[in-house]
């Protein structure tokens, strides 16, 4: 889906999330700050990134200087070959995943390949061949810096790693001073093809993020939220 940037609150803006959960296209965030804004998340597809970043420029927001993963999975970070000059931040263990994840020969016969022997990778699988238009200058981006359990970036943006049954890389992305946290994927159950009977959304880790008091909570596939008074 494509749409402009939508003010949420104080330095944050967000590029919704597509609701049709086939494109499986979730949110990104930008924080501005005049030193040079934040993106976190870069989105499922250097197209998408492209057209944040006209949005970004539309809206008479700095140009971006950092990016922030909230985790390793594709949806997240497919965009980040469209981004240059910008540092990519992430967890040490979502580095790892995507080194891996960028020796494979990505290409729509490989993606057709991979359904063929598993069939449950299909919903995801089937999502990166429509995102990615040209596979001939895409490649998968590990993060430049990485840290292991939180760190304070300019601006006073907190980010921390919580982990969780969803990726192990799992990070929230909080800015104090907009009464926002960006919360990735953080709480949902596993992946698709990782997931087991059982599996749920970690309503434990939910209550304990809400219980911080931020005004605004951002998942990467569903509106912004507000907690319950």
């Amino acid at each position: 889906m494509r749409t402009s940037l939508q003010h949420l609150s104080g330095r944050v803006w967000i590029h919704p999330a597509d609701p049709d959960p086939d494109m499986i296209q979730g949110s990104v965030a930008v924080i501005a700050d005049d030193a040079g804004s934040t993106l976190v998340d870069a989105g499922h597809s250097p197209d998408l990134a492209r057209h944040i970043r006209e949005m970004i420029a539309q809206a008479g927001l700095p140009p971006v200087r950092r990016l922030v993963y909230t985790h390793h999975h594709w949806d997240h970070t497919w965009g980040a070959c469209a981004w240059e000059n910008v540092e990519i931040i992430g967890h040490a263990l979502g580095h790892d995943l995507m080194a891996a994840e960028a020796l494979r020969p990505w290409s729509p016969a490989y993606l057709r390949e991979q359904i063929a022997a598993d069939s449950r990778l299909g919903p995801s699988f089937r999502a990166r061949a429509r995102a990615v238009q040209d596979w001939d200058v895409f490649t998968v981006v590990p993060a430049s810096r990485t840290f292991t359990d939180r760190l304070t970036l300019t601006g006073g943006i907190q980010v921390r790693h919580l982990g969780g049954h969803h990726a192990p890389d799992s990070t929230v992305v909080a800015v104090p001073d907009s009464g926002v946290m960006l919360l990735g994927d953080c709480f949902y159950p596993p992946p698709l093809h990782l997931r087991r009977p059982g599996d749920g959304v970690d309503s434990h880790q939910i209550e304990a993020l809400v219980g911080e008091g931020f005004a605004w909570y951002v998942d990467s596939h569903n509106p912004p939220w507000r907690p319950p008074r």
